[in-house]
């Protein structure tokens, strides 16, 4: 990808994730990119994540955990705007 592409795509995920959360920082950003990259995977190949799920349980529960907390988020920026 450019750097010219990048800085588009960075700048799209960010906006995303202020939107999702009511924040941006790094580590939510890249939280958000995880769960958004997890998720189209698990939907597009899921005997891929089923065989990544089942090689790496440990990065199972550690996505599980990033997904739960990303929906908290969520639900507290929601009722937050209340």
């Amino acid at each position: 990808m450019s750097n010219h592409l990048d800085e588009k795509i960075n700048g799209l995920l960010t906006k995303y994730t202020e939107l999702l959360l009511g924040e941006s920082e790094t580590d939510q950003v890249e939280k958000v990119k995880a769960w958004i990259l997890y998720s189209h995977m698990s939907k597009s190949m899921p005997a891929l994540v089923k065989h990544w799920n089942d090689t790496y349980p440990d990065a199972k529960e550690d996505i599980k955990q990033t997904i739960n907390e990303i929906k908290e988020l969520n639900e507290a920026h929601r009722q937050a705007k209340k």
